[in-house]
């Protein structure tokens, strides 16, 4: 191959981290490339390696540990960007306990608790001592795996940069759903003024709740687009020509009232695009004052990249990681629910002319499918 091992590492690092949709050129080297440019030459780079089925096979562990070193760096950095408003992370090496430390201000008010997800679906919920500072995120393996046929190798088609892109967003679209899990699992923990569970938006409702959040510092909401969509006033007088511009172009207000609205990225359980990650229905609200990035995100340890050999003599590229999620809630934390959307984890389509959200079967929002109740009253 033209590229040393530890450039074709730095190559590879570069293709993971770059946004293929920025129109702006990737240093490498002494040469300025385009996304298409930089994936082509690593394309052709691990080619090199793997373009037949005999290179493969020659090759295949240099493959992996490539994919390991690449994985190890870069998907805890594309964690915290993407969850870096909301989010804690943090790398720990093999055998070193995770531990984060609570940010204890001049405001001991804010009483905390821990939800710790359990990668399994068990969710372990722990309050920290007045006292105390420091505190747990345990690990569990989690995986990701990209199929490679056995034709493709044959016929040189296989294209490593393409595999390691799909098992990282597998990995980064898992750990999201362990992040929503840890926040819903931990609303039964918050005090009862805390949290509201409302069919629809209740501006009354939400406003109660800001004022509690805003007792502790400066409240920011997160939501999903498809809560943002409803949290709009009701009457037309109250918008401005600048609100109403906004709406045109978003379908929703970057801002309620005074504060600010943080959208969190919806996901997919898999290609099909029919099932999100994230339940629709929940909105947040931090305030600054607080611990304001309540979710710590750990990894541990290197990434671990084998295959599985199928019947058909295909390859599936597996990755093992070791991480931990947990959310930190305290009594300065409120959660809104909107009962018309919870629960509304298949797709749905916004409708900008009547403002309506309906599901992938043409279901209004909260409305009962054949055969079933409604959601709520």
């Amino acid at each position: 191959m033209a590229l040393d091992r530890t450039n074709l590492v730095a190559l590879m690092k570069q293709v993971a981290k770059a946004n293929p949709s920025a129109p702006v050129a990737y240093s490498f080297g002494d040469q300025q490339l385009s996304y298409e440019a930089l994936n082509e030459t690593l394309r052709q780079e691990l080619n090199e390696l793997a373009g037949t089925y005999a290179l493969y096979r020659e090759n295949k562990n240099t493959i992996f540990s490539i994919i390991e070193e690449t994985l190890s760096d870069i998907l805890p950095k594309k964690v915290e960007e993407r969850y870096e408003q909301f989010a804690e992370v943090k790398t720990f090496a093999q055998g070193d306990k995770p531990i984060f430390k609570r940010k204890i201000g001049s405001n001991r008010r804010a009483k905390q608790f821990i939800t710790r997800v359990g990668l399994a679906g068990i969710y372990e919920v722990f309050k920290l001592a007045k006292n105390e500072e420091n505190f747990e995120v345990r690990t569990s393996a989690i995986g990701g795996a990209a199929q490679i046929g056995f034709e493709e190798f044959l016929d040189g088609r296989v294209d490593f940069a393409e595999v390691t892109q799909i098992v990282m967003e597998g990995m980064d679209e898992l750990i999201y759903k362990e992040v929503g899990a840890a926040l819903k699992a931990s609303i039964n923990q918050l005090p009862s003024a805390n949290y509201a569970a409302v069919n629809g938006f209740d501006e009354k409702t939400f406003d109660r709740l800001l004022t509690i959040a805003a007792a502790y510092g400066t409240p920011t909401i997160y939501c999903t687009y498809e809560f943002a969509v409803n949290m709009i006033p009701k009457e037309a007088w109250r918008y401005t020509e600048a609100m109403k511009d906004e709406l045109w172009k978003t379908g929703r207000l970057q801002q309620y009232k005074q504060w600010k609205v943080v959208i969190l990225e919806q996901g997919f359980e898999d290609e099909t695009n029919s099932t999100k990650v994230i339940d629709p229905g929940y909105a947040w609200i931090i305030p600054s004052g607080a611990d304001n990035k309540p979710v710590k995100i750990a990894f541990e340890g290197d990434t671990i990249v084998d295959e599985y050999v199928g019947y058909d003599r295909s390859k599936e590229i597996q990755v093992y990681k070791k991480v931990g999620v947990v959310a930190m809630l305290g009594n300065n934390i409120c959660a809104y629910v909107d009962t018309a959307l919870m629960g509304q984890m298949d797709t749905w389509n916004y409708d900008g002319i009547t403002g309506k959200v309906y599901t992938y079967d043409g279901r209004l929002s909260g409305q009962a499918a054949e055969g079933n109740e409604t959601v709520s009253e």
